[in-house]
């Protein structure tokens, strides 16, 4: 066989062209790189336009005479609301984050894997749950059946300020409204801090268990330090969620512009989003600046708390830990 003919079987219909494949990889590579760099850039102009939107159209709430304005003063009047939303969001976070650690410890350590996924996969489902849902099952089911609850706090433990004062006969009380809340930010944070438990190195927990630790132990000094960012970056997540909350609340608590840490009272206060939502169909062109206004204080609580959520993931926090822990160590 020819030099000739050699070449020309090397350069065969068989053989694919090097170049053609390299510059078709090239192109892809450069399709996915604009894809991502536009979606990027997308998301940030949304969020620019929303916080722009929100500027402009509350600055005449906050800069002009609130003899003029229908609520009054912008200031004293987010401040109940305010005081609403981080209360609530707060109580939610108290009751959620313990049970959604011991599901997720459960689900990835001590449940048999033909039991783990289908409980993982309920816990994923309430995720799907719509809040209108939540709302009408708050109101109707779990509302009156807390009420005797409610009456039994309040006569044994009514000395403590948070159980003091009238028992609402209806149970649409700030602590039905964090429960609910509580339930509805669960399912953010199982999933979280189970795929964060799950990721634990296995040597790590193999030594542990080798050493003589039985399963919590090595739970406690090997799983949970490991997780603890995600954790807390998972309970920042279900927070922003609980802060935003609007249809839920506005069905199951029974709010007004008050301040107070009674949970078990009818003058609860009000949340930000769901006084948006009940007052806004009625506002006139005086009230709907200082709504807007409210809406723009839990924008940035909102961001305030992602961005937390973002540090605490990224380490950032990780010298507190260590050294919070290094003094529980010497403590002891």
């Amino acid at each position: 066989m020819s030099a000739q003919q050699s070449e020309a079987l090397d350069t065969g219909p068989d053989v694919p062209d090097q170049s053609l494949t390299s510059s078709r990889a090239h192109l892809g590579d450069g399709i996915f790189k604009g894809v991502s760099i536009g979606s990027g850039v997308l998301i940030l102009a949304i969020l620019a336009a929303v916080a722009a939107f929100l500027i402009i159209q509350a600055v005449p709430a906050f800069i002009g005479d609130p003899e003029e304005m229908q609520f009054g003063s912008t200031w004293s009047y987010v401040a109940p609301y305010l005081f609403g939303t981080i209360w609530s969001s707060f109580l939610a976070l108290l009751f959620a984050v313990p049970v959604a650690v011991g599901i997720a410890l459960y689900i990835s350590h001590y449940a048999p894997r033909r039991l783990a996924t289908p409980v993982a996969f309920v816990i994923d489902l309430l995720a799907a749950v719509p809040s209108v849902v939540f709302g009408l099952w708050g109101i109707n089911v779990m509302a009156p059946a807390m009420v005797p609850l409610y009456q039994w706090l309040n006569t044994y433990l009514g000395f403590i300020p948070l159980f003091g004062g009238d028992v609402s006969g209806t149970g649409r009380t700030m602590l039905t409204a964090a429960l609910v809340l509580a339930i509805m930010i669960l399912p953010i944070i199982t999933a979280l801090s189970r795929e964060v438990f799950l990721r634990t190195p296995g040597l790590q927990e193999e030594a542990s268990m080798a050493l003589g630790a039985t399963k919590w132990e090595m739970i406690r000094q090997v799983v949970i330090p490991f997780g603890r960012s995600g954790i807390v970056s998972a309970a920042m997540l279900g927070l922003g969620r609980a802060l935003g909350e609007t249809m839920a609340v506005a069905m199951v608590l029974s709010g007004g512009r008050t301040i107070t840490f009674q949970l078990l009272s009818s003058q609860n206060p009000n949340t930000i989003a769901s006084n948006i939502a009940l007052a806004f169909p009625e506002a006139d062109r005086h009230a709907v600046p200082q709504l807007i206004a409210t809406g723009l204080v839990l924008f940035v609580i909102t961001f305030l708390v992602n961005m937390a959520g973002r540090a605490i993931t990224g380490g950032k926090f990780r010298p507190v830990f260590n050294a919070a822990r290094a003094g529980k160590e010497d403590s002891e």
